[in-house]
């Protein structure tokens, strides 16, 4: 005979009631609530980078992006991520008070050791469901190296960036060096 672990499940609804008033970040995987590891200074460095670079080209376009805490919903699948950046133009989600987003159009996420395989496997696999998602990039955090994928007649299409490369972020019309996403950075890796 063999025994089965049983885990609690929360609805949506509970898992966001939590996430409100919780110290620390969990992502919402059908019903179970997992806690998100903290990040490494080179992490926190590339997204503030983005995040800068990406508020400043965005403003007055009507363009929203949110960095690290804000929930990615996939109602149909019955999850909440939180990438490290999600941009939207999408009314539905600015004009939204919910604490999540449900349209970007564009997605990146920091790769780290205990998170590379599932970030390029069944999150991008499951991220592929938004209708509205273009874009989805992941950035490698110890070399400088970006991954990219543009959504061209439901294929996805890879593009690698290296060091000295000019990244094109065409969702959101954006062209850059990617030391801009490395800066400050460079003396980590």
């Amino acid at each position: 005979m063999t025994a089965s672990k049983s885990y609690a499940y929360f609805t949506p609804e509970e898992y966001l009631e939590i996430e409100r008033i919780s110290l620390i970040k969990h992502e919402y995987l059908q019903g179970q609530i997992v806690a998100m590891a903290g990040a490494s200074k080179a992490h926190v460095i590339v997204t503030g980078n983005l995040s800068a670079l990406f508020v400043n080209h965005l403003r007055g376009t009507g363009c929203i992006s949110y960095a690290t805490d804000m929930k990615v919903r996939l109602p149909a699948l019955n999850l909440f991520y939180y990438p490290d950046l999600a941009v939207t133009y999408d009314d539905r989600d600015r004009l939204s008070s919910e604490d999540f987003i449900l349209h970007p159009q564009l997605i990146i996420e920091v790769l780290s050791d205990s998170t590379e395989a599932f970030d390029r496997g069944e999150k991008f696999a499951n991220y592929k469901t938004i209708a509205e998602l273009e874009e989805y990039v992941l950035i490698h955090q110890n070399q400088i190296l970006v991954e990219q994928f543009h959504r061209h007649d439901n294929l996805w299409i890879p593009q690698v960036y290296r060091a000295g490369d000019t990244i094109e972020f065409s969702s959101i019309n954006l062209s850059c060096p990617i030391a801009l996403l490395y800066e400050n950075v460079a003396q980590l890796l």
